[in-house]
Protein backbone atom coordinates (compact mmCIF):
# COMPACT_ATOMS: atom_id res chain seq x y z
CA UNK A 1 0.00 0.00 0.00
CA UNK A 2 2.94 2.42 0.70
CA UNK A 3 4.06 2.18 -2.88
CA UNK A 4 0.78 2.99 -4.52
CA UNK A 5 0.40 5.98 -1.69
CA UNK A 6 3.36 7.52 -3.28
CA UNK A 7 2.43 7.05 -6.49
CA UNK A 8 -1.14 8.89 -5.75
CA UNK A 9 -0.90 12.32 -4.90
CA UNK A 10 -1.65 12.98 -1.15
CA UNK A 11 -4.83 14.69 -1.88
CA UNK A 12 -5.74 12.29 -4.65
CA UNK A 13 -9.63 11.41 -4.07
CA UNK A 14 -8.19 7.59 -4.98
CA UNK A 15 -6.12 7.78 -2.22
CA UNK A 16 -8.99 8.95 0.34
CA UNK A 17 -11.21 6.13 -1.36
CA UNK A 18 -8.21 3.47 -0.35
CA UNK A 19 -7.53 4.58 3.12
CA UNK A 20 -11.06 4.39 3.81
CA UNK A 21 -11.32 0.72 2.39
CA UNK A 22 -8.21 -0.22 3.95
CA UNK A 23 -9.48 1.41 7.34
CA UNK A 24 -12.80 -0.45 6.73
CA UNK A 25 -11.00 -3.89 5.98
CA UNK A 26 -8.85 -3.45 8.46
CA UNK A 27 -11.99 -2.54 11.21
CA UNK A 28 -13.34 -6.11 10.03
CA UNK A 29 -10.29 -8.21 10.32
CA UNK A 30 -10.36 -6.72 13.92
CA UNK A 31 -13.88 -7.05 14.97
CA UNK A 32 -14.51 -10.93 15.35
CA UNK A 33 -17.59 -10.79 17.33
CA UNK A 34 -19.78 -7.18 16.14
CA UNK A 35 -21.98 -8.48 18.41
CA UNK A 36 -20.19 -6.91 21.29
CA UNK A 37 -21.01 -3.34 19.78
CA UNK A 38 -24.67 -4.06 20.66
CA UNK A 39 -25.80 -0.99 22.59
CA UNK A 40 -22.52 0.38 22.98
CA UNK A 41 -23.43 4.28 22.71
CA UNK A 42 -21.00 5.96 20.01
CA UNK A 43 -18.43 8.41 21.38
CA UNK A 44 -20.25 11.67 19.65
CA UNK A 45 -23.46 11.10 21.74
CA UNK A 46 -22.92 13.74 24.26
CA UNK A 47 -26.25 15.09 25.16
CA UNK A 48 -29.40 12.59 26.00
CA UNK A 49 -31.74 14.08 23.13
CA UNK A 50 -29.06 13.49 20.49
CA UNK A 51 -28.63 9.64 21.97
CA UNK A 52 -31.77 8.68 22.18
CA UNK A 53 -32.05 9.27 18.40
CA UNK A 54 -28.67 8.01 17.76
CA UNK A 55 -26.57 4.73 16.39
CA UNK A 56 -25.01 2.37 18.33
CA UNK A 57 -21.44 1.01 17.80
CA UNK A 58 -22.87 -1.95 16.09
CA UNK A 59 -24.98 0.09 13.73
CA UNK A 60 -22.12 2.18 12.39
CA UNK A 61 -20.15 -0.84 11.70
CA UNK A 62 -22.90 -2.01 9.72
CA UNK A 63 -23.00 1.50 8.05
CA UNK A 64 -19.40 1.54 7.61
CA UNK A 65 -19.42 -1.78 5.41
CA UNK A 66 -22.40 -0.84 3.52
CA UNK A 67 -20.64 2.02 2.57
CA UNK A 68 -17.45 0.54 1.61
CA UNK A 69 -19.27 -2.52 -0.28
CA UNK A 70 -21.28 0.93 -2.65
CA UNK A 71 -18.04 2.90 -3.02
CA UNK A 72 -15.86 -0.55 -4.39
CA UNK A 73 -19.08 -2.28 -6.39
CA UNK A 74 -19.99 1.19 -7.73
CA UNK A 75 -23.49 0.04 -7.56
CA UNK A 76 -26.27 2.64 -5.10
CA UNK A 77 -28.28 0.76 -3.02
CA UNK A 78 -32.28 0.92 -3.65
CA UNK A 79 -33.80 4.07 -0.89
CA UNK A 80 -34.11 2.17 2.08
CA UNK A 81 -37.08 4.11 3.49
CA UNK A 82 -34.48 7.46 4.52
CA UNK A 83 -37.11 9.30 2.34
CA UNK A 84 -37.60 12.03 4.57
CA UNK A 85 -33.82 12.83 4.90
CA UNK A 86 -33.19 12.29 1.33
CA UNK A 87 -35.37 14.43 0.19
CA UNK A 88 -34.69 17.21 2.84
CA UNK A 89 -30.70 17.19 1.80
CA UNK A 90 -31.42 17.27 -2.08
CA UNK A 91 -33.98 20.38 -1.45
CA UNK A 92 -31.04 21.87 0.11
CA UNK A 93 -29.16 21.33 -3.18
CA UNK A 94 -31.47 22.15 -5.68
CA UNK A 95 -30.36 25.57 -6.58
CA UNK A 96 -26.49 24.43 -7.00
CA UNK A 97 -26.86 22.21 -10.20
CA UNK A 98 -27.98 25.74 -11.76
CA UNK A 99 -24.77 27.45 -11.09
CA UNK A 100 -21.53 26.71 -12.75
CA UNK A 101 -20.80 23.38 -13.71
CA UNK A 102 -17.28 23.57 -12.15
CA UNK A 103 -17.98 25.06 -9.18
CA UNK A 104 -20.40 22.16 -8.73
CA UNK A 105 -18.51 19.65 -8.90
CA UNK A 106 -15.94 21.37 -6.82
CA UNK A 107 -18.72 21.81 -4.22
CA UNK A 108 -19.64 18.10 -4.08
CA UNK A 109 -15.66 17.18 -4.43
CA UNK A 110 -15.32 18.81 -0.84
CA UNK A 111 -18.12 17.20 0.45
CA UNK A 112 -16.97 14.03 -0.86
CA UNK A 113 -13.37 14.04 1.16
CA UNK A 114 -14.84 15.59 3.96
CA UNK A 115 -17.33 12.93 4.24
CA UNK A 116 -14.48 10.20 3.35
CA UNK A 117 -12.00 11.30 6.20
CA UNK A 118 -14.83 11.44 8.60
CA UNK A 119 -15.88 8.01 7.70
CA UNK A 120 -12.30 6.24 7.83
CA UNK A 121 -11.88 8.31 11.09
CA UNK A 122 -14.81 6.38 12.19
CA UNK A 123 -14.07 3.34 11.22
CA UNK A 124 -10.29 3.45 13.06
CA UNK A 125 -12.56 4.29 15.92
CA UNK A 126 -15.02 1.86 15.94
CA UNK A 127 -11.87 -0.66 15.72
CA UNK A 128 -10.22 0.75 18.87
CA UNK A 129 -13.27 1.02 20.71
CA UNK A 130 -13.59 -2.34 20.43
CA UNK A 131 -9.85 -3.07 21.23
CA UNK A 132 -11.06 -1.65 24.26
CA UNK A 133 -14.16 -3.73 25.14
CA UNK A 134 -12.22 -6.49 24.75
CA UNK A 135 -9.56 -5.60 26.61
CA UNK A 136 -6.36 -5.45 24.18
CA UNK A 137 -6.70 -1.82 23.64
CA UNK A 138 -4.08 0.61 24.41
Amino acid sequence: MQCEETRLNRKSLLLALKRYSTAVIDMEQTILLPSLLRDVPSEDDVDCEAAENSKDMYEYYHMLKVIRNTVESGLVPYDDGNTKTHTALYKSLEPLPETDPEAFFYFHLRGLFSVMGTLTKKSQDLTDKYLDIVGIGN
